[in-house]
């Protein structure tokens, strides 16, 4: 990371920047924007400061350097120099943060060697959990110790054939894991497949994104059926693999078939799939397309043919300062919350996926709820379900905890009208 003040010249006219997530940080006493490559491909990124940074919403493409100066001087009052400006866009670029022939070349290098990997290396192994098998067994026994295993809950009779699973960090997040794969440990052993919906938190609006690449758990390699993944691709047409890359750094996915791995304690093959955000949806007055119709309709036709499970690896709501809502949450905004939340995950459990989709349409996504996309396309494959949740929570997303992240596990089960008491000790 570095803020670059050698003069040069730049050879981008008109200077673009990618869609990021940046970051406040402290800096040698000062507050910076920091600035990475959401990919992971460049190694390092660029701190903005603070009395610079609204340059960083003039740099949209439609102005030259000279204009993104002049431009900045009136907003602002400070005055940069044309070299000042020239070596910022030159460290943007070499970081890979603007579009262009620099991020273009990096990516096709990078894609080339994710797809020559034999499997695709966990990427939070060894922050978010363990990477070794032994200390992974570990950390999941350790969240299973830690629910209720008096607790039960009506099951619907019948094969499991969805799930919600979080994506959130264990470290908030396991006991809720691990009472949803606990719940259901009895229901998986004549699965043949899983198709594993991911949240895309960098993925383009309704975009979905397979890849024929294999996953790495710390017991070993969960195969891709390329066959499935080279159907999809061909109904998504020449976009299928334009974000493919975005699985080598997502965690939703990653997250959910480690999990997944533990319990079936087998290589089950999977399908994976990220989907990017549906916020033009649920914000707007636009519709899932026909491209993600087409999708739905080649997935149920695997669905009829192989005994599957769908997980839709989403978390919840996403409320308070932290993700700029203005006021903190109290006691009583987080009773609401929970109140609304409830509304959105029963449409989940009667298998409801418009009803789910219009609940936040009709409150404009004020809840941020990231796994909409995974869960709608779920919720739209599956037909005749209901289903039952458990391990709902709300995690802290700041220090004093007036921001969270909600999260649920439901569990989906064909539909037979009845039902049964279930005890996860049974």
């Amino acid at each position: 990371m570095a803020v670059i003040e050698i003069p040069s010249t730049s050879h981008i006219q008109q200077p673009k920047l990618r869609v990021l997530q940046p970051t406040w940080v402290q800096h040698n006493g000062g507050q910076y924007i920091d600035l990475r490559d959401p990919l992971g491909i460049a190694s390092k990124g660029v701190l903005i400061p603070q009395q610079v940074a609204p340059l960083l919403t003039l740099i949209d493409g439609s102005r030259t350097i000279e204009s993104l100066r002049h431009g900045f001087a009136l907003r602002s009052g400070i005055q940069l120099t044309a070299n000042q400006l020239d070596e910022l866009v030159r460290s943007l670029d070499s970081a890979l943060l603007l579009e262009g022939d620099t991020f273009n070349r990096a990516y096709q290098a990078a894609i080339n060697r994710y797809r020559r990997r034999k499997s695709r290396a966990p990427s939070h192994a060894g922050h978010v959990y363990p990477s070794t098998r032994p200390d992974f067994k570990e950390m999941i026994s350790g969240y299973v110790d830690k629910i209720d295993h008096t607790e039960s809950f009506e099951k619907p009779v019948g094969e499991l054939v969805g799930m919600v699973s979080p994506h959130i960090d264990y470290a908030r997040g396991g006991t809720s894991y691990a009472r949803l794969w606990e719940s259901c440990k009895n229901d998986l052993q004549d699965i043949d497949i899983a198709i594993i919906l991911g949240t895309d938190h960098h993925g383009g609006l309704g975009k979905l994104s397979p890849t024929r690449q294999n996953y790495r758990t710390p017991y070993g390699v969960i195969p891709t059926d390329r066959d499935i993944v080279d159907g999809l691709a061909k109904t998504l047409g020449q976009s299928a693999y334009t974000e493919e890359l975005h699985h080598l750094q997502e965690h939703s996915i990653e997250l959910a078939v480690v999990w997944l791995h533990h319990y079936f304690q087998r290589a089950l093959p999977i399908v994976p799939i990220l989907c990017g955000s549906f916020h033009h949806i649920t914000t707007g007055d636009a519709k899932p397309d026909s491209q993600l119709h087409d999708a739905i309709r080649y997935l149920r036709q695997v669905v009829s043919e192989k005994r599957t499970l769908i997980v839709a690896a989403g978390d919840l709501a996403h409320v308070g300062p932290a993700f700029d809502d203005p006021e903190p949450l109290n006691l009583e905004a987080k009773r609401d919350l929970k109140t609304r939340d409830a509304k959105s995950i029963a449409s989940i459990e009667r298998g409801d996926a418009e009803g789910f989709l219009q609940i936040s349409r009709e409150e404009q996504d004020s809840r941020r709820i990231c796994g909409i996309p995974p869960i709608y396309m779920m919720l739209s494959i599956l037909e005749d379900v209901s289903g039952v949740s458990v391990g709902y929570n709300q995690c802290p997303a700041d220090i004093s905890a007036s921001s969270v992240v909600s999260i649920v596990g439901t569990l989906l089960y064909k539909e037979h009208g009845e039902t049964t008491n279930h005890d996860k000790e049974d």
